[in-house]
């Protein structure tokens, strides 16, 4: 049984401590979170702190999952490896391309397993979407986006996350890591746009962003994200990828809705373009959020198990998340970002 300590309990973090709570191979040691109380449900009577080191002593964990705000993710990532615990944290991984780097650094040095919440990489509809983008053959052209009307809730969410984390950061790791796993070529440069749209965030902040980054192989994409009441719904859930012999996009997910966190993910189906005609892919049943939650959280209990090699796994966490704080530091520059010189 792998004793776990599950840190944050908003969305992502309740719907990963459900997953444990759940599973029949993790005992839940502790609970984090910073008001020192658990919401009433099925978690409810589990031991809870207000402050994760403290719980991570007291409690010993094998494994720690964490799911508080971005700013915390390095140092507390690193505190649960040194102590002894295996490690699973949500993206993005860290603030700074330095930040990741230490904390797989710190993976490699202590033995532990570290496995960052890329959740698509879990979804067997985005599985079979990034299979038939390679099966045609590159060079690519990404074009992909996810813009949220947020209000209410949702809106003071987003605008807590933008304390610390941009949109085009906080969601592009997803997408730019789809992008990846499609090319498997490296990214040479990052060019990046974006605008402060509200008053109601920090001067420094921007709640709309583009990113447009070149691949080694010729490969080119760009990723949009925008979050906030005055978001519009149309074209908000672009999936589309472009090669010589055809394009793959997602046809089934721009319904509206756009702040629905289900809505993210599901596919629902695919087509299949090549000149000689088209193919669509009905893709029913798919996973909602807790399940994808789960999902990652039974990865995590296996690779321990198991033993398994997470190598690629972090070098390509750092790799994403690299191109998007590229985009973010073009944005704030206006600048080009050199990532990789072109070979000669």
């Amino acid at each position: 049984m792998i004793r776990t300590l599950v840190a944050g309990l908003g969305n992502m973090g309740y719907a990963h401590a459900l997953a444990h709570h759940h599973h029949p191979d993790s005992e839940i040691v502790a609970l984090v979170n910073r008001t020192g109380e658990v919401p009433e449900g099925p978690l409810q009577d589990y031991t809870v702190f207000a402050d994760f080191h403290e719980a991570l002593a007291a409690s010993k964990p094998d494994l720690v999952a964490i799911a508080t705000y971005t700013d915390t993710h390095v140092d507390f990532a690193c505190a649960a490896m040194e102590a002894g615990a295996h490690v699973f944290v949500e993206k993005p991984l860290s603030m700074t391309v330095e930040g990741a780097k230490r904390v797989v650094e710190t993976a490699r040095r202590t033995g532990r397993k570290l496995v960052v919440g890329y959740i698509l990489r879990h979804h067997p509809s985005w599985i079979r979407f990034v299979a038939e983008a390679r099966a045609l053959g590159g060079p690519y052209v990404f074009r992909l986006n996810l813009n949220q009307q947020s209000s209410g809730h949702e809106w003071e969410t987003h605008k807590a996350l933008m304390q610390t984390t941009s949109p085009i950061v906080d969601c592009g790791v997803h997408y730019v890591d789809v992008m990846c796993q499609i090319t498997d070529a490296k990214p040479l440069r990052v060019n990046g746009i974006g605008l402060r749209l509200s008053d109601e965030i920090g001067p420094e902040m921007y709640n709309y962003g583009q990113l447009q980054v070149t691949f080694a192989d010729g490969s080119v994409g760009w990723y949009e994200a925008g979050w906030g009441p005055m978001m519009s719904e149309t074209a908000f859930f672009v999936k589309d990828i472009v090669s010589p012999n055809g394009a793959v996009s997602i046809v089934d997910g721009n319904k509206g809705a756009s702040a629905d966190v289900d809505g993210h993910t599901k596919v629902g189906g695919i087509l299949v373009h090549r000149p000689d005609g088209d193919r669509h892919i009905d893709l029913t049943g798919e996973p909602g959020h807790n399940e994808l939650c789960a999902a990652e959280q039974d990865f995590i209990l296996t690779a321990i198990r198991d033993d398994i090699d997470l190598s690629r796994h972090m070098e390509d966490a750092v790799q994403s998340l690299a191109i998007c704080l590229a985009a973010d530091e073009s944005i704030r520059t206006g600048k080009t970002v050199i990532l990789e010189e072109t070979a000669e």
